[in-house]
């Protein structure tokens, strides 16, 4: 059911949080992809929410940027 949230619909916080997880990942040497197929599992979403919620967070320098 999750899986078909749009990120929109998901709180600011819940996005960061979501995206923190996604940048710790590549930061302990997961790679990119493997990070955001282990990070969508992890909160129960589609890749492709991942890479929504990954471009915002790049675009808005979320931290831990």
């Amino acid at each position: 059911m999750a899986r078909q949230m749009t990120t929109e619909r998901l709180p600011e916080d819940r996005r960061k949080e979501i995206f923190r997880a996604l940048v710790e990942a590549q930061d302990q040497g997961v790679k990119v992809e493997e990070s955001r197929k282990r990070v969508a599992e992890q909160f129960e979403l589609a890749e492709a929410q991942v890479r929504q919620i990954e471009s915002e967070g790049l675009d808005a320098v979320w931290p831990p940027l």
